[in-house]
């Protein structure tokens, strides 16, 4: 692509997936607050329904909060396999548009149709189209943003959600930064978005408005990525083979775990599942990491790298083992523990590369 072409690029994000895949299949769920998870003490919401979002219920917020915010929510069980076969339909129907998918998640991706493979007038009709082929092939909704770059088209998604979508043209895509809360860019995340507050950065305005000698004094390497968004410049193009960089797992207790028996097999069952993932994509890695989070929130890692990849489900179950050691006896309660495998090999057959259309491994996991 050269720069004198004008991307036409399409972020697809599913309305409240796996909450509308649950409501889709359980009519008695349609209209009321859902939220996909476990509702234990200690689990997590992993997805609402908008009915449940009214009510601030969110993803990642602790079961016990989310049933104070809202005392009529329904928990459902995840179910994965499900999602995972929706998502398949899914991309099924992006292939018949572009041969440029970015996959994000089970529930969103990036599309470049500038080559207009199905032949539409426009990027607009032709993320309409995708969007009518997913309800009837699936009966679940989405929402699409269009724009000449990934950034803006992420952002617009978000625009006219549920079920709606919005398109930043190249005339209007600076000046519509300039209106929005840095907070809603992708790449600010909470930590940020505070720290740019109290450096007086608060709308795409603001940001704009600080130099690159500013933003690197206080951001680092992330400085010139601040810099182009705040223009609405963002290069990247839609790479549909994305190498997944990393692999984890990880559980939360039922009780703070101070035995070293019952933490090691924690940790022994995140190493397997971790493993399970890599043997299936044959994708391996150097780096073993082991999160532990104790009761009272402080979190640590402990890594380690190996000389060559670690191919044996032995090999890693034991690296796992001899770093969460290192902490061992704790000198207070476990609440979660957590393994990753990353630095991968780059020389994986592409056939075996694992593209980031997988949720992390869930198994029997709750992420705190």
């Amino acid at each position: 692509m050269t720069d004198s072409v004008i991307r036409k690029i399409i972020h697809v994000d599913m309305d409240a997936f796996f909450a509308s895949v649950e409501q889709r299949d359980n009519p008695s769920l349609r209209g009321k607050p859902v939220a996909v998870g476990h509702g234990a003490a200690r689990g997590v919401v992993a997805a609402a329904s908008y009915e449940a979002r009214k009510f601030g219920v969110k993803s990642a917020l602790p079961s016990v909060t989310a049933r104070r915010r809202c005392p009529e929510l329904i928990f459902v069980p995840p179910r994965f396999e499900v999602y995972k076969e929706v998502s398949r339909q899914i991309h099924e129907v992006f292939a018949r548009y572009t041969d440029l998918i970015q996959p994000l998640s089970l529930d969103e991706a990036y599309l470049d149709v500038t080559a207009n493979k199905a032949g539409i007038e426009t990027a607009w009709k032709t993320a309409k189209a995708i969007r009518a082929a997913i309800l009837e092939e699936t009966g679940l909704t989405a929402s699409a943003g269009i724009s000449y770059n990934k950034f803006l088209a992420k952002l617009a998604s978000d625009h006219r959600k549920p079920n709606g979508q919005f398109a930043v043209t190249p005339d209007m895509g600076a000046a519509w930064v300039e209106t929005l809360p840095v907070s809603r860019f992708h790449g600010v995340g909470p930590v940020t978005a505070d720290k740019m507050k109290g450096l007086g950065i608060e709308t795409g305005a603001d940001l704009r408005a600080k130099s690159l000698e500013f933003l690197q004094q206080h951001f680092r390497s992330s400085a010139e990525w601040y810099y182009a968004i705040a223009r609405g410049i963002d290069h990247r193009p839609v790479n549909p083979n994305r190498v997944r960089k990393s692999s984890g797992s990880e559980t939360t207790f039922d009780r703070d775990l101070t035995d070293a028996t019952e933490i090691e097999a924690g940790i022994l069952k995140m190493a397997d599942d971790v493993w399970a993932w890599c043997d299936s994509r044959q994708a391996f890695g150097r780096t073993v990491t082991v999160k532990i989070k104790y009761g009272d929130f402080q979190q640590i890692t402990r890594s380690r790298s190996q000389p060559s990849v670690i191919v044996s489900q032995e090999n890693l179950r034991r690296s796992a083992v001899d770093l969460v050691r290192t902490v061992l006896p704790p000198a207070k309660g476990i609440r979660l523990v957590g393994v990753t495998v990353s630095n991968f090999a780059e020389a994986a057959a592409p056939e075996h590369e694992a593209v980031e259309t997988e949720l992390p491994i869930f198994a029997e996991c709750q992420a705190a």
